[in-house]
């Protein structure tokens, strides 16, 4: 409250641009500076400013500066956003002054606009910082991607340049705590794909600025828990083994959940259950925060619970769930003790447990809305960066082209005014020797008259020795051809050897390879995967293939179902191929709903519920129809 009331924004008096800095302004940006090195020490001067007869002096902007600054040292320090409505009226504001005309540096050398734009980023932050404290994660996402946005916009090619008049630390660090906070975000709402971009780009400007001491290390090892997640093991153990080259100790946050992430990932990787739970234990006894101590106990819960060792499940499960804040997770293990009870016919405490799920239940419907909105948002930003990239590959372009015209233009400039020079040089001299030297130039001519003739005779018989060269070769060259048609005429025509089998044909093993590097979603749009289309030669020799395999494939289905078009045909060919929906419409470039419609329409004319590719093999092995 002392600092809320401390940084009371003023009415507004004027553009800050056109007012003075006096002391309140030097005194927030010294706690600024401080902030992002020492964030508990700021916090102690933040309180002492509050209360200072400079707190009262402070114009609008600094009024709305101090108020970004306390949010921040409030999430720094660990406390909650107590000053909510104050940092939207600042996100408005700095909205509102970025891009103002104003030039020229702040007290420390600062460029005006780049620090408007840089504020203007830290407040859309902190502004994703309140709303997922309060639970609105797409609102969190949208303000924190507003942040990346805004600064790639006023700070292009940020991850390669440290040219800005900022500090050269807080922009790369900047960049790094946002898009880990998004990874973040992604991850907890089981979004691998999305939480790995993020940490990835988290990573790159770690690299140029660490944000702690294990920093990098923490990264890695985020990324192999969302590799390991995803079963993708081979880059989850690259990133594990990575993370150990960069941790700074092993007495820290970062080791233990190292450790823990490698444990899980070697029981996944089939190594057991013993070495992965003894290590886990092993990270919960070193340490003393009761937080972290819970997380590795979930950990080891589900790994007892998912081996059917349900004694010992319930011991960590329920620790978990008596002493987690984690709404999510107690939902999650609540329905987990409730099977373990049910089996063991106690009702009474599976009913407890069922209460809870069913009066902390969030619907289906709701949670796959609010990850199709994340998606769309996650979606949009990609798409603005690659707008964005494109746009400064046009301005490189049209600035080098512009480049050019001037270097070109100065040049013609300079060699017209040297040719001009030079004529007039030349024509002052023969004006001055003409008299004196008018035999010697005559006598000149004649003899430059005599030698073109030499040089214009030399070049017809060179001219002729080449002409009649010429047609030797060409005559070599034809009868070199013809001797090659000859010999091409003689020879008997290969024939390709057939494929083994349906699955070997070319087409066939074309189209898996291009399913197995896509892996392809259903909730991706298909524009995304145009690299992975089929044309119309690649699907007619998938049917040719079948047909050839499978004792004329089509033609028999198409008799013995004549309301199948010859789209549906070409659509049977892939599913024999034991293709799901996701695939075809990537490789068919149709929209995942419409690929599935006509699916449930094959199913309907052949009578059947089972997979199509099922069916259709079945269809194809024997002569009958399905």
């Amino acid at each position: 409250m002392v600092l809320v009331m401390g940084c009371n924004t003023p009415p507004p008096v004027g553009h800050p641009l056109s007012e003075g800095e006096g002391l309140a302004h030097e005194a927030l940006e010294g706690i600024d500076s401080l902030m992002w090195k020492q964030a508990d020490s700021a916090l102690k001067v933040m309180l002492e400013f509050a209360g200072s007869d400079e707190a009262d002096s402070m114009d609008v902007f600094e009024g709305h500066f101090c108020q970004v600054l306390v949010a921040e040292l409030l999430y720094k320090n660990d406390y909650g956003q107590s000053n909510r409505e104050e940092v939207l009226k600042a996100v408005h504001y700095f909205d509102s002054i970025v891009g103002m005309d104003g030039y020229g540096t702040d007290t420390r050398g600062v460029s005006v606009q780049e620090r408007d734009a840089f504020l203007a980023a830290r407040a859309h932050y902190i502004n994703g910082v309140g709303f997922y404290e309060r639970d609105s994660v797409v609102a969190a996402c949208g303000e924190y991607l507003k942040a990346l946005e805004m600064v790639e916009t006023h700070f292009p090619g940020i991850e390669t340049r440290h040219g800005t008049s900022l500090q050269p630390n807080h922009l790369p660090r900047f960049m790094a705590l946002t898009y880990g906070r998004l990874g973040e975000l992604f991850s907890g709402q089981f979004m691998q794909e999305p939480a790995i971009v993020c940490y990835k780009n988290s990573l790159v400007f770690s690299k140029i600025e660490p944000t702690s001491a294990n920093g990098i290390a923490n990264l890695m090892s985020l990324l192999g828990n969302q590799y390991s997640i995803l079963q993708q093991m081979d880059s989850a153990g690259y990133y594990f083994n990575e993370a150990f080259k960069y941790l700074a100790d092993t007495n820290n946050l970062a080791y233990r959940d190292l450790i823990s992430g490698l444990a899980l990932y070697n029981y996944y990787s089939g190594k057991g259950v013993e070495p992965a739970v003894c290590d886990l234990k092993r990270m919960a006894t070193q340490t003393t925060d009761e937080d972290e101590r819970l997380t590795r106990f979930f950990t080891i819960g589900s790994i007892y619970f998912e081996n059917s060792q349900y004694d010992s499940a319930m011991v960590y499960l329920t620790r978990v769930f008596e002493n987690t804040d984690d709404v999510l997770l107690k939902w999650d293990f609540a329905g987990k003790l409730r099977n373990i009870y049910q089996g063991r016919g106690d009702t009474l405490k599976a009913a407890r447990y069922a209460m809870f799920q069913a009066e902390n239940a969030v619907s289906e419907a709701e949670s796959n809305a609010q990850v199709s909105k994340l998606n769309e948002l996650f979606q949009q930003h990609l798409q603005w960066e690659q707008e964005r990239a494109e746009a400064e590959r046009q301005e490189a372009a049209r600035l080098r082209r512009n480049r050019m015209i001037v270097v070109v233009s100065v040049l013609v400039a300079v060699a017209a005014l040297l040719a001009w020079l030079l004529h007039r040089r030349k024509m002052k001299q023969q004006r001055d020797e003409a008299s004196q030297q008018m035999e010697a130039v005559q006598e000149a001519r004649r003899m430059e008259s005599q030698r073109m003739e030499a040089e214009r005779e030399a070049h017809r018989l060179e001219k002729a020795s080449m002409s009649g060269r010429l047609k030797k070769s060409n005559q070599e060259l034809r009868e070199l051809k013809d001797q090659m048609r000859q010999q091409a005429g003689n020879g008997a025509p290969k024939q390709e050897a057939q494929a083994v089998s349906f699955t070997d044909e070319p087409i066939c093993r074309l189209i898996m390879e291009r399913v197995n590097e896509g892996q392809f979603k259903a909730q991706m749009d298909c524009r995304l995967y145009q690299d992975y289309a089929l044309g119309k030669e690649q699907v007619m020799a998938l049917r040719e293939a079948a047909d050839r395999h499978f004792n004329q494939f089509t033609v028999r289905l198409a008799k013995a179902y004549p309301n199948l078009t010859k789209g549906d045909l070409d659509y049977c060919c892939l599913y024999l191929l034991g293709l799901s929906d996701a695939d075809v419409a990537a490789l068919m470039q149709r929209a995942y709903a419409t690929v599935s419609e006509r699916s449930r329409k094959i199913k309907t004319v052949f009578g059947t519920e089972e997979p199509l590719s099922v069916t259709l093999m079945s269809f194809a092995s024997g002569s009958a129809s399905i």
